[in-house]
């Protein structure tokens, strides 16, 4: 198979998060089509295998995708549907890459679960898979490499009072909640700075109110972004106080990340971008990754790389260039094959490989 008609069958398995086993399972044939040795772990994820001992090199990608169908199918050298661009694009050149690439060692291709809603896939494998370097299968654009991402802190605020006439000088819980998002906006504001990347941001993405009887509750759902050098617990003191009259709970925390330029996986994405041709990029992004899990809490060397524009994720055009995912596979063979050939040095012992 080539990389066309792999990306074809992992699309046409529809796979929302908190539905991806029909798209694990076809995962698991197109690998072992392909000479992998395929499992599913205790979390859902579609492991593939090819190649033994050291190093042991992981590319991470996830099979989830956001809801809502799109038709699949070629369409002026592009191929559309949910998924192609995040991520099965960059797991469709990775699938491909493996077996061409040369040197020795492991090769592994995750297809994770949840990495749309809460990484549980990621996160199931923090302290299960022990690899030396680490590519995350996100969209970067065939000759760009992806060295940064910013952190999230979602912080839930619940306000409760007693309902008093609404001429009456006292706030309601409604008005304590916008009250508290209006501190929270002003704090990002001021650490803003001319670079969006290394900017806090913050949005204010749900909001309820209501009462029952004369006890009334308001809820703020509120989305920071946060730059590298600002981590969510430093973050999380500097929220405005809640008065007494309400209580903070954290829904997302996931720590920014900013990789090493110099390291090894960045180094044989480069080689691997001028070899196809290409002037490589290195990008920033303001959203999250699995690769902010995994690259702390493994401790190695990593970047994310994949075919497709990431302006189109999520979105109901969908689709990645043919000649780009056929380039991206080009270029992770080279990187692969000189990460394989001793440009990562092992670092652990094969236990818990």
């Amino acid at each position: 198979m080539d990389e066309v008609e792999v990306l074809e069958r992992l699309v046409r398995a529809y796979s929302p998060s908190g539905e991806e086993a029909t798209a694990v399972r076809e995962f698991g044939r197109v690998a072992r089509a392909l000479g992998y040795s395929v499992r599913t772990d205790g979390a859902g994820n579609g492991i593939a295998r090819i190649g033994r001992g050291r190093p042991h090199v992981v590319y991470l990608g996830h099979i989830d995708t956001v809801d809502g169908r799109l038709t699949v199918g070629r369409r002026s050298g592009r191929f559309h549907g949910r998924g192609t661009v995040d991520a099965k694009g960059p797991l469709a050149a990775a699938l491909v890459a493996g077996p061409r690439a040369e040197g020795s060692g492991t090769y592994t291709v995750v297809a994770a679960v949840g990495e749309e809603a809460d990484s549980r896939g990621a996160r199931y494998l923090l302290r299960r898979m022990a690899p030396d370097a680490v590519i995350g299968g996100e969209p970067s654009g065939w000759d760009g490499i992806t060295v940064g991402y910013k952190g999230e802190l979602q912080v839930e605020v619940a306000f409760r009072g007693r309902r008093t006439h609404y001429s009456s000088p006292t706030p309601t819980a409604a008005d304590r909640a916008f009250a508290w998002v209006g501190s929270a906006r002003a704090l990002a504001s001021a650490r803003t700075t001319d670079s969006p990347f290394h900017s806090l941001t913050c949005k204010l993405v749900g909001f309820t109110a209501g009462h029952v009887g004369d006890a009334e509750t308001a809820k703020a759902t509120v989305d920071f972004r946060l730059p590298p050098g600002l981590s969510t617990r430093e973050l999380f003191e500097l929220l405005p106080p809640t008065d007494g009259s309400g209580a903070s709970t954290v829904r997302v925390r996931i720590e920014p990340i900013e990789v090493d330029r110099s390291n090894p996986v960045v180094a044989s994405l480069l080689e691997g971008v001028r070899a196809v041709g290409g002037r490589p990029t290195l990008w920033k992004k303001g959203g999250t990754s699995d690769l902010n899990l995994v690259v702390p809490a493994w401790n190695v060397p990593g970047a994310a790389y994949g075919p497709g524009e990431a302006h189109l994720d999520h979105t109901d055009r969908e689709s990645v260039s043919l000649t780009e995912l056929g380039r991206s596979v080009e270029v992770l063979k080279v990187a692969l094959t000189r990460l394989k050939s001793g440009a990562v040095t092992p670092r652990r012992s094969a236990g818990g490989a």
